[in-house]
């Protein structure tokens, strides 16, 4: 059985970003995966999910402690459906037997994988109680697996909902400009910067009125708990060109900008800073961002106000860019502002609900990690699915990691060049 899980932007006008094809195969030893074949492929901004089963098992009872591990059960949860995969791993849907809650499971394997950032991701989630962002629930270590439990949004990617229905109005895209800026400065008020913040990293909960949840915190900072960011992560076309100078940068202005972005794409449905005639050309790309090279297009109608907040967040200097205090008593911004956005609002959801963060303490998340980081024991009979021998599938899987390097090779190259090519300045 081959079925399509999902297709990223086909119907949407936003461009391309740098050319690159990247095919990967994940080992699946998890009983909950058995006879399950993933392929994930990457055509530039496009994703194609396709799964392929003889048979998939739906069962979470293959849940057996080993020795004084900290395998926990699964049995209170069962499987629904799958949600998709990345280079991270697996995420499926799944519902607590008792309550009948659904939450997404993003799987990981246990080994290699499990590095600094997964654990960094886990212990800032965690932190962050706030009705914009993705709630973190808890970690779970299977025999081969770390799984993250989350809240489920049922709406779907914002990124999704620009390719499906269009640039969005002005009043649209303020309504969720609005609750993304909320839940980010929250982020910001516990010292966390996202430093990937995107369309495809805002969800929706599939409501009538569609509120907000930010999620993905796998390159995010705590300055109390780590050092001030330098690295050169994100997402290309949402990048500052702070990030792309290769000096340390606050990473809290960093994510306005990247904001500024989501906002443009939401009311334009382009990138601001793709060359129209060579959208695929990453060098152009980076050097439009250096240069802070932007327009709105004419067919696009938005207000004076809309503008002027778009020029003050795409400013070079990120000690000239407007900060998120400012965005958040700016005219434009406070236009029809929800009630429950209100600063008085927020500090009486937080009174309510935010005293306990998880049942997990840090150091039980942390133990977890820890033992995820063992490799996860080799499993002859259920090898690669019954599909060819296991050491011809080892050898793809090697062929696959090498393209994976081969690929951030090339962007950290390309970086290289058009920073020592005396191109651009911070000015």
């Amino acid at each position: 059985m081959i079925g399509v899980m999902g297709v990223r932007g086909s119907p949407c006008e936003i461009p391309c970003r740098p050319p690159y094809m990247q095919v990967s195969f994940p080992r699946v030893l998890d009983p909950i995966f058995i006879n399950t074949y993933v392929l994930t492929i990457y055509i530039h901004t496009h994703t194609l999910y396709l799964y392929i089963s003889t048979y998939i098992h739906t069962y979470t009872k293959y849940r057996q402690p080993v020795g004084n591990s900290s395998v926990v059960s699964m049995d209170k949860y069962e499987v629904v459906k799958d949600l998709g995969a990345g280079n991270f791993g697996v995420a499926r849907l799944l519902r607590h037997k008792e309550t009948k809650e659904l939450v997404a499971m993003k799987y990981i394997m246990r080994g290699q994988k499990i590095d600094e950032n997964v654990a960094r991701e886990i212990i800032n989630h965690r932190s962050l109680r706030h009705p914009n962002i993705i709630r973190f629930k808890e970690v779970v270590l299977t025999p081969t697996h770390l799984a993250i439990v989350m809240e489920y949004a049922a709406g779907g990617e914002l990124f999704d909902r620009i390719c499906t229905a269009g640039r969005f109005s002005e009043d649209e895209a303020r309504y969720f400009f609005q609750q993304l800026i909320s839940g980010v400065s929250f982020c910001h008020s516990m010292q966390i910067c996202h430093r990937d913040l995107k369309l495809e990293n805002t969800l929706l909960d599939g409501s009538r009125a569609p509120r907000l949840k930010i999620c993905d915190f796998g390159y995010s900072k705590s300055s109390l708990l780590h050092s001030r960011p330098k690295s050169t992560v994100g997402t290309p076309a949402y990048i500052a060109p702070e990030v792309l100078s290769r000096r340390e940068y606050d990473g809290k202005l960093a994510d306005v900008w990247s904001i500024g972005v989501t906002l443009y794409v939401m009311l334009v449905g382009a990138y601001p800073f793709e060359d129209p005639s060579d959208p695929k050309n990453f060098r152009k790309t980076i050097t439009r961002i250096m240069a802070v090279q932007y327009k709105i297009p004419d067919y696009v109608h938005i207000s004076q106000e809309c503008k002027q907040l778009l020029s003050r967040i795409f400013v070079a200097n990120p000690l000239r860019r407007i900060t998120m205090k400012e965005i958040k008593s700016h005219p434009w911004f406070l236009k029809n502002l929800p009630k429950e956005l209100t600063e008085a609002a927020q500090a009486n959801y937080y009174q309510r609900d935010n005293p306990i963060f998880s049942v997990q303490s840090v150091d039980e998340i942390m133990k977890i990690v820890a033992e995820a980081r063992n490799p996860p024991p080799s499993s002859k009979s259920v090898g690669y699915f019954g599909w060819g021998a296991e050491e011809d599938e080892d050898e793809k899987e090697e062929e696959v990691n090498e393209e994976d390097v081969e690929e951030e090779d090339e962007y950290e190259k390309r970086v290289k060049e058009v920073h020592a090519s005396g191109e651009f300045n911070v000015v």
